[in-house]
């Protein structure tokens, strides 16, 4: 008789409780989601404008028009705000008192793609991402033919240009030219030729030693291109049109022309280089030809480094 009582008891109570709820989940899908209801957070650590709350906040009303919680589609909504271009990610869940919450995570730019005359985004997980109409986010161009597997490299190289103030000083932009990348300077006059995105610090590294040794007692519009690409060997390129290289560029058409025919495009001036630079000037004795067509100058210095920067003159 007492388990009768002890089963009736708790039959009574799941029915009390299955109603309760029931009452409590009818009266909670009835509810409004108002626009103080709606808590968007954007969770990136660089600020970026791409998207903002307002739109956000349209989405929500566009994908729920009745505004009511119990027709609301959470994974949908997800789903649909996931697909936004700028969207890394988005999180989507509501709270027991109705309180929509959405934390969104935008897509942050590394560098900007001009490729054929399309212009668009590459974050840091090379993923492509239009660019906005409202909003332009600062970051490294780079222009020319990348290749969609070259871009989480090209992307490595940026955050190191961004965390050096070296390099944050001296490079602006990037640019490609057939397999070959260029590091385009703050001084507009020359470009670093860097070839293809390996051993970025040793390159980095090896055009600084080359301003600081060489380059900061010169003026920089003497020059058109300075190559870091080869192994331990930097070969510079005269800018034409700077006055003071008219005498060293003639020179070196004149003792070209005196090379037998095979051998005159091999012909190029060496400068070795050590810590200690001077400033070496033109004379008009004329250099004593070797037998591969070359002439080696050498500046003089009181201490001998152990280590020597190879640069060659084209």
């Amino acid at each position: 008789m007492k388990n009768k009582y002890r089963i009736l008891k708790i039959a009574i109570t799941v029915i009390i409780l299955g109603f309760l709820l029931s009452f409590s989940l009818k009266k909670f899908s009835g509810q409004n989601i108002t626009d103080e209801k709606i808590s968007v957070k954007m969770n990136e650590k660089t600020p970026v404008y791409f998207i903002d709350e307002k739109d956000i906040k349209q989405i929500v009303i566009k994908e729920n028009p009745s505004g009511k919680v119990g027709d609301l589609n959470i994974p949908e909504l997800e789903k649909r705000i996931n697909a936004l271009p700028a969207v890394d990610s988005a999180n989507v869940y509501l709270n027991l008192n109705g309180k929509l919450n959405l934390d969104i995570k935008q897509r942050v730019p590394v560098f900007r793609l001009n490729n054929d005359g399309k212009d668009f985004y590459v974050d840091e997980k090379g993923v492509e991402f239009p660019i906005s109409k409202t909003y332009s986010h600062p970051c490294m161009l780079v222009t020319g033919d990348v290749k969609k597997e070259e871009y989480e490299k090209l992307a490595d190289l940026v955050d190191k240009i961004d965390k050096d103030d070296f390099s944050k000083k001296y490079f602006i932009g990037i640019s490609k030219h057939k397999d070959s990348y260029n590091l385009l300077t703050s001084e507009g006059n020359y470009k670093v030729e860097i070839g293809d995105l390996d051993n970025i610090e040793l390159k980095v590294k090896g055009f600084k030693t080359f301003v600081e040794k060489y380059l900061v007692y010169q003026d920089p519009q003497k020059y058109k291109m300075i190559s870091v690409k080869y192994q331990n060997q930097i070969v510079t390129t005269l800018n034409p049109y700077f006055k003071e290289n008219d005498s060293i560029l003639k020179a070196g058409h004149k003792d070209l022309a005196k090379v037998p025919e095979g051998e005159s495009s091999a012909k190029k001036t060496e400068i070795n280089l050590k810590p200690t630079v001077k400033k070496v000037s033109s004379t008009s004795s004329k250099p004593k030809e070797t037998a591969k067509s070359k002439a080696v100058v050498k500046n003089k210095t009181t201490t001998k480094p152990k280590t020597k920067a190879k640069v060659k003159i084209e």
